[in-house]
């Protein structure tokens, strides 16, 4: 496998294992872009300071955990996370539906953030270029750019997360300390937003990273650079990218983003924007991909080429971002929030708990070679991952991202050795 197609469907050597910096950067950059600064606005511009802050600091226990656990898993086993969900529970077709569903959510994200830079860019340019117009050549160039694969995402980062956290902090000092408010109108908050509402849309807006945080973990060389970079991620992201956002949005009373940045920062808030959309999009067209080529494998057997791939779901997601999607933000962070955690926690309970296939992992682990055969489709995990989601949909009470996981635990810890139990034959059963 050629270091240009990134390992998507093998594991990564262990001479191809990088330093904790190298890591780090990049999945911080997945926190340290305008999404969670339009998070941010939303909730500062809807809640209290104090419910604002609550609901980050429970959604961030409950990333930390499920991102930790998850990329531990990925750098231990070399995988990338929707190949290793074939292994943790969900078999090869079961896997082949989760990585469908992630590249769909990260196209996505695409869009939003396409569509975001495309408005920058249209305003800085008094129009001379249209929305579309704006939106169809940042995403081609996008595109090009993560085809050359996760080179090409550090040398991205390196660049454009110090430079969006200082862009931040300028805002931030611009807001309290210059002419407050000034040249950008009061937007008023259509609705109160609730704690526990709040909390599943910080989830929504963080849990993609935890799924696709062992297609960077892979790369890392221990489970101590894994913790470091979940803490470096959640204090940059969530209390810095985030919490800055809400106490700005809180002073200007408002929430529009693009009125915020290119009226405070004027030329410099338009370059962070275009690096932190090359930041955050590359990751998501990156791990997009990665899910695609599973999904592909898994079905049919064949392996397609990454870049190919890659332009293919440039071409879609740019799409998406020229029909609209950001009008749908916040349905969408609210829909990510409980349809994904539910995945996160039966490969978690899987991994660690059950161990289905930790030996198989194991065996072929040293060869550095996947294991030869996987279940065709674990029924357990994509029932629990369905009732999880059922239960964050529906039940009322308590907060949804929290009753999706549990119901999806507690499901697949009943269901599992059942299953598994009626799965053994009756000769089977007698020679035990």
């Amino acid at each position: 496998m050629s270091k240009f197609d990134d390992y998507p469907l093998s594991r990564v050597p262990a001479g191809e294992r990088l330093s904790l910096l190298s890591v780090a950067i990049v999945h911080m950059g997945m926190l340290t872009a305008l999404d969670q600064f339009m998070l941010g606005a939303v909730l500062g511009n809807s809640m209290t300071l104090g419910e604002a802050f609550t609901a980050i600091t429970l959604a961030s226990l409950l990333f930390g955990f499920l991102t930790f656990a998850l990329g531990y898993a990925g750098m231990r086993e070399g995988l990338s996370g929707t190949l290793l969900a074939r292994w943790c529970g969900f078999g090869r077709h079961g896997s082949v539906l989760i990585g469908l569903l992630v590249a769909v959510s990260l196209l996505g994200w695409f869009g939003i953030q396409n569509a975001v830079f495309a408005r920058s860019l249209s305003y800085a340019l008094g129009d001379k270029l249209s929305f579309a117009q704006s939106a169809s050549l940042s995403g081609a160039v996008l595109t090009l750019l993560v085809a050359f694969g996760f080179k090409a995402l550090r040398f991205t980062a390196r660049v454009a997360v110090p430079l969006f956290i200082a862009l931040v902090g300028w805002i931030f000092w611009h807001a309290f300390h210059g002419e407050t408010g000034s040249g950008i109108p009061p937007v008023a908050a259509t609705e109160t937003i609730t704690v526990s509402a709040a909390i599943t849309m910080v989830i929504g807006g963080a849990i993609l990273a935890s799924l696709m945080t062992p297609d960077l973990t892979r790369f890392s060389r221990s489970g101590k650079d894994v913790f470091a970079i979940t803490l470096l991620t959640i204090l940059a992201g969530e209390y810095g990218v985030n919490g800055l956002a809400i106490l700005i949005a809180k002073e200007l009373h408002t929430s529009d983003i693009i009125a915020i940045i290119t009226q405070t920062t004027s030329t410099l808030g338009l370059f962070a924007v275009v690096f932190s959309t090359l930041r955050i999009n590359d990751l998501n067209l990156y791990s997009s991909a990665l899910g695609i080529a599973n999904a592909t494998e898994g079905l049919t057997g064949f392996k397609p080429r990454y870049s190919m791939i890659t332009l293919l779901l440039g071409f879609l997601g740019t799409l998406c971002s020229v029909l609209g999607i950001l009008d749908r933000f916040v349905d969408f962070l609210e829909l990510l929030g409980v349809v994904f955690p539910p995945v996160l926690g039966v490969m978690i309970v899987d991994y660690y708990l059950l161990k289905t296939d930790r030996q198989t992992l194991a065996q072929s682990r040293d060869s550095n070679a996947l294991p030869p055969t996987s279940r065709l489709i674990g029924w357990p995990a994509l029932i629990a991952s369905v009732a999880g989601s059922a239960a964050g949909l529906l039940v009322e009470r308590g907060v949804p991202v929290f009753n999706s996981i549990i119901v999806a635990c507690l499901v697949y810890l009943l269901t599992a050795p059942l299953m598994k139990r009626a799965a053994v034959t009756p000769k089977e059963r007698a020679a035990e």
